[in-house]
Order: structure tokens, then sequence, then C-alpha cells
């Protein structure tokens, strides 16, 4: 199976439960939604301290363990693309 559509797909996961991190910061205020979309590592923060949901769980697993999981996937799927270009090796 290739793993850069697995990539894409967890992406998208990540980008939905991003949305709705992003969707309740701004609804709380404009410079809260301001500080989680542009600065690192307050997402976090915003996340764990602030974020009230009903499904808060679901999504913040989705946002971290999909974000994790795409990485993971794009990383071995662009290796397995440039070994494949490269082409057979000579003999090892």
């Amino acid at each position: 199976m290739p793993l850069l559509p697995l990539a894409a797909l967890f992406a998208l996961v990540t980008l939905v439960c991003a949305v709705f991190l992003l969707l309740h910061a701004f609804r709380r205020s404009v410079g809260t939604g301001m500080m989680v979309l542009l600065i690192p590592f307050y997402v976090l923060f915003y996340a764990f301290s602030q974020f009230e949901h009903p499904r808060k769980n679901l999504i913040l697993a989705g946002f971290f363990g999909c974000s994790v999981l795409a990485a993971v996937f794009l990383g071995l799927g662009a290796h397995g693309l440039s070994a494949a270009l490269q082409g057979p090796s000579a003999g090892y």
C-alpha cells in the first residue's frame, strides 16, 4: 500500500481537528484565535487548558495522533519514493 496517500488522509483528519480548535479559539476572542494560529506550541497549551467541547478527547486524539502518523507516513513514503527513483543498488 502506498504510504503517501495514507499520510494525506491523516493530514486531512489533522486539518479537520485543527479547524475545531481554531473555531473555538476565535469564538473566545480574536486575540486567542490569532495566538493559536500564529504562535507555535500555543495550540498545545490552549488545547489542554482552555478548549471545551463535548468531544474534546476525540478531537485532541485526532489532532495529535494523526499529525504524528501523517509525519511518519510522509517520511516513510518519501524515503520509499526516493529509493524507487534511484533504481536497484549495485549488488549490495
